[in-house]
């Protein structure tokens, strides 16, 4: 990436270290009305996604981001990364050497914002009302292997693991686990609207045109008790229809600075031609880009057919021709920055083939052409897309082997019909909820996934995910990873294509901004500050 102000990303062994700390900075004082932060994120309700900020329902790095500034987790991932530290919690630790039994102590005096007292009641109606509703959007998933909650009075709050589980803290620093309030939410029902009541350090209102977030108003919680320091006391979340738009209201000072999604000209134009006022910032970062395949649908159900297009894509040309220096081909689910990645599809394909995949067509009494259609979100990942599926296309066509044609939708139509399974090919993106690896194998592979995929390693889901997951030591489950990685890249339910970089452009009086976005893509706006760092 070049860019004028760098900040390189670092990711040595399994997960994503903490970055050297900065120096003071003078605290921002909501001046000119509060901070702008630009998005082109939306906010959308729908009668298939009714509750888009109901940490119950919640699971896409742009709603996330909303309920990191509003409800509180009882631990969350420090400002550069690294273990998880109590947030709600004064306190919490595996009681057993079997990573089996977690407890956790509230702070003392938490409230939510309106003043009302958590208890440890609070945490467990929380944790198991997402369990209950079972949201088809998947982020239940990541309390699965929750087997029963003990409380210890009104301040102590114990989870029994179904299997040992050494990722469990950072499950608890996600969204999904954010405490909310049962005279707020409903134990069985999912909370419509855009309405959010928590106990982080921010409150929010919503401004909503035609069931669509226009902007979003961050004010300081004043009850708020936790680890957060707010440099700041108001921040204003503007969504954009597309990225020119968001560019243009930095350039007028419109907005303070732009997040998700830069397009990679946006980015190459600021490198490449200054503007005065305004920097480019690298911001280290572990989002992955991949084809999925309905594995029962008839089209891509026997293997050889999902192998062939493995054998054929070549990302070097998807990376360069598309998105140049602002992706890299990735050959794993797992991010070529993080040790326990292998390169499995290089290993198993090599450099692209049309002789390999014809012969793998051939020898599966493959009928050719395969006439497919690969389908991708239009308005949610940027402008590069649409691109980036027209040369998917023309590469598959180039062989002869397949018919492809490629169809985009809005995101409010297109994830719906995804995990309704309607479509057998499918393009997605994604970004880890925590920076274990864990947590690029599990979503895709393990049950009540992200995806919702029929597709089932029982393999995988029976003995090395859970073998990963006792390992305290996240370098000692190096060996579980790498076999997982193998059954992908042989199975082919899903196909990695690049791993991306990620990049903010602001206003130069704007500081904080170097820990407003961490690895795994949240924003952390209470960082936030005016003047000169």
């Amino acid at each position: 990436m070049n860019r004028k102000t760098l900040v390189l990303p670092a990711v040595v062994g399994l997960l994503a270290p903490a970055l050297a700390a900065c120096g003071g900075a003078q605290a921002g004082s909501g001046d000119h009305g509060g901070i702008v932060v630009g998005t082109t994120d939306r906010f959308t309700a729908t009668k298939d996604a009714s509750a888009p900020f109901d940490p119950a329902f919640a699971y896409d790095a742009g709603a996330w981001n909303v309920l990191r500034q509003t409800v509180q987790t009882l631990m969350r991932v420090p400002r550069g990364g690294g273990a998880p530290v109590p947030e709600a919690a004064s306190r919490c630790s595996f009681t057993d050497r079997a990573s089996e039994s977690y407890r956790c102590s509230l702070r003392e005096g938490l409230t939510f914002s309106d003043g009302t007292p958590i208890t440890a009641k609070d945490v467990k109606f929380s944790i198991e009302r997402v369990l209950a509703i079972k949201s088809d959007n998947g982020a239940a998933g990541l309390l699965a292997n929750i087997d029963t909650i003990e409380l210890k009075g009104d301040d102590e709050v114990v989870f029994h693991l179904k299997t040992p589980d050494a990722t469990f803290p950072y499950k608890l620093s996600t969204p999904v686990a954010g405490i909310v309030s049962s005279e707020k939410y409903d134990a069985r029902k999912l909370r419509d609207g855009f309405g959010i009541d928590g106990s982080g350090p921010y409150t929010m209102e919503a401004e909503v045109r035609d069931d669509q977030v226009t902007k979003i108003v961050f004010t300081r919680n004043e009850h708020y008790k936790g680890d957060i320091k707010l440099r700041n006391d108001k921040v204003e979340l503007r969504s954009f229809d597309d990225t020119d738009a968001m560019g243009k209201a930095l350039e007028t000072g419109d907005i303070d600075m732009m997040t998700r999604t830069m397009s990679p000209e946006q980015i190459k134009d600021l490198a490449d031609h200054p503007k005065d006022g305004i920097e480019l910032r690298e911001m280290p970062g572990l989002e992955i880009r991949y084809l999925a395949f309905n594995t029962k649908a008839g089209s891509v159900q026997d293997k050889a057919v999902r192998q062939a297009i493995a054998a054929v894509v070549d990302r070097d040309q998807i990376a360069g021709k598309v998105y140049g220096s602002t992706a890299t081909p990735l050959y794993s689910l797992i991010p070529s920055t993080i040790a326990a990645h292998t390169n499995s599809f290089f290993n198993k394909y090599g450099e692209p083939s049309r002789q390999k995949a014809a012969g793998i067509l051939s020898g599966a009494r493959i009928t050719t052409p395969v006439k497919l259609t690969l389908h991708y979100t239009s308005d949610y990942y940027g402008p590069g897309t649409a691109k980036e599926f027209e040369a998917l296309r023309d590469q598959l066509n180039a062989t002869g082997l397949f018919d492809v044609s490629v169809q985009g939708s809005a995101w409010s139509e297109f994830r719906p019909a995804q995990k309704r399974g309607e479509y057998a090919v499918y393009g997605l993106g994604w970004v880890p909820d925590f920076p274990d690896p864990d947590n690029y194998i599990a979503p895709f592979l393990d049950a009540d996934n992200f995806l919702n995929s029929p597709y089932v390693s029982s393999e995988a889901r029976t003995r090395l995910i859970p073998q990963s997951r006792r390992a305290a030591d996240r370098n000692a489950a190096s060996p579980a990873f790498e076999q997982l990685q193998e059954i992908v890249a042989d199975d082919v339910p899903v196909l990695p294509l690049w791993q991306g970089k990620q990049y903010v452009a602001h206003r130069d009086d704007l500081n904080g901004v170097e820990w407003a976005l961490n690895t795994s893509s949240d924003l952390q706006l209470w960082e936030l500050g005016r003047g000169t760092a």
